[in-house]
């Protein structure tokens, strides 16, 4: 299960990691691709941990397929996160700082799955999104995705 801490500076508590997430929109562009994820059964995007030795683009398209079976095409960057006063931390007691690159992604193949990260997905409007339990951090990346800024967010 992951905890998240927030307080000033908080991350100072944990090491740097790197990651990704992306938004999927379905084929209207209104909805947004979420899962629901198995170890805290909070709905997110797909995304999570950079490997050594993969790109960021990489890593965002590996970690889409193994959360949701789709195959994506990267688009372009809505921003880059790491706030310093968000903190998680994992049941195993690790503690980890966040540096999050998310991306606008497009299916280019394969199918909506479930894995063994996932217990759900669907595709959820704005207004969907808002009454749903979802991990907090999140929502700042969605509300950037769906500002359609050109310049990718940094915070």
């Amino acid at each position: 299960m992951v905890k998240i801490i927030q307080g000033d500076r908080v991350g100072r508590q944990g090491k740097l990691s790197t990651g990704c997430s992306a938004i999927i929109f379905d084929e209207t562009g209104q909805k947004i691709l979420l899962t629901r994820r198995t170890d805290n059964g909070r709905w997110c995007l797909p995304g999570g941990k950079m490997e050594a030795g993969e790109s960021v683009v990489e890593c965002c398209a590996r970690e889409v397929v193994e959360e949701t079976g789709l195959v994506v095409c990267i688009e372009k960057l809505i921003g880059v996160y790491s706030s310093p006063h968000i903190l998680l931390e994992y049941a195993d007691g690790n503690r980890t700082q966040i540096v999050n690159h998310c991306f606008l992604a497009s299916p280019i193949d394969g199918a909506l799955s479930l894995s063994d990260e996932t217990t759900a997905f669907g595709y959820f409007s704005p207004a969907e999104i808002e009454a749903m339990d979802l991990v907090e951090h999140h929502r700042e990346r969605i509300q950037d995705a769906l500002a359609e800024q050109t310049a990718a967010f940094i915070r």
